[in-house]
């Protein structure tokens, strides 16, 4: 059900996803900078964190 939850806030607010996802470490400034600079980099940045580069452990 977290994942899902998760999965769901990548897609509507990466930087929520990420944080959920990483903490709140540098993919998740990275992240909020290319979400308020252009929404689609920020939401590949998001999925390529979450999901591809991946790894389910929390950085903080």
């Amino acid at each position: 059900m977290l994942e899902l939850l998760t999965l769901v806030a990548t897609i509507l607010l990466p930087p929520l996803g990420v944080a959920m996802k990483k903490g709140l470490g540098s993919d998740f400034w990275i992240n909020l900078i290319l979400t308020l600079l252009f929404f689609v980099p920020g939401l590949i940045h998001a999925v390529y964190v979450n999901y591809v580069a991946g790894g389910n452990a929390r950085l903080t």
